[in-house]
């Protein structure tokens, strides 16, 4: 029997993505909504939650599905940390799965970039790249934003060591310092780019997005696997057996 999920964003790029996947997923669209809507009374119907709409609409989506026992796959962008964590103290109460990115090959782009940062250490510089659509609204992207957290990570640093763009005399590069820069500008879906730079050598880890189609058919597939899974925060690390 095929999952019945309540799409939210539903008319937004990514929410017509997974509404087109769907159906060669085996997985059908039962109920949909979008920013603003109430999500309380469509969510009773259904098996599980994808949401791509808003970073403003979270609160209220985990609360109805907390609710009503209900499991979500988040891929909104845009949180604040401190909201972040706030959310996810809430999202922990369901099953749920919370990526900036649903891609097979992005979230393989993870785990190297774990196992780069680990073995290369303070020597390589790290900086991150990533470039997307002029229409995107959150920088960096939700993809960034976790391959940073994944240097920091393994580098044992706070946030205080990234490095947004650089302008002016900025002097000489700190060794803890990580940079990242956002591009912005066409229709491109989404590039992501993890530099470490040595002494004689660097080292690039690409990622470049053709079709939307992988994202939604990642997030599905999350969904998927959400549905069967006790209470918690997940991500794509779990769902592809990578973490």
């Amino acid at each position: 029997m095929a999952l019945r999920i309540l799409l939210n964003g539903a008319r937004g790029k990514m929410g017509r993505a997974v509404a087109a996947a769907a159906p060669e997923m085996g997985v059908a669209v039962a109920a949909s909504t979008d920013l603003g809507d109430d999500v309380s009374a469509p969510m009773r119907s259904v098996d599980a939650v994808v949401d791509f709409s808003s970073h403003q609409a979270t609160r209220e989506l985990l609360e109805a599905a907390v609710a009503l026992g209900k499991p979500v796959v988040i891929g909104t962008t845009g949180h604040s940390p401190e909201e972040k964590a706030r959310l996810l103290n809430l999202a922990e109460r369901v099953p749920c799965v919370w990526a900036g990115n649903f891609s097979i090959g992005v979230n393989l782009l993870f785990a190297l970039a774990r196992r780069a940062s680990r073995a290369l250490g303070e020597d390589y510089d790290a900086e991150v790249v990533e470039m997307h659509h002029r229409m995107k609204k959150d920088a960096p992207s939700g993809t960034a934003a976790r391959l940073l957290e994944i240097i920091l990570e393994e580098r044992k640093l706070d946030r205080t060591a990234l490095r947004h763009g650089r302008e002016g005399i900025t002097g000489e590069r700190a060794r803890t310092e990580v940079g990242v820069h956002s591009l912005r500008g066409g229709d491109v879906i989404g590039d992501h780019t993890v530099i470490f730079a040595g002494a004689g050598e660097r080292l690039e880890l690409t990622h470049r997005a053709g079709d939307r189609a992988v994202f939604a058919r990642g997030a599905l597939r999350a969904a998927q696997w959400v549905s069967t899974r006790k209470p918690g925060v997940y991500d794509m690390q779990d769902v592809l057996g990578l973490a």
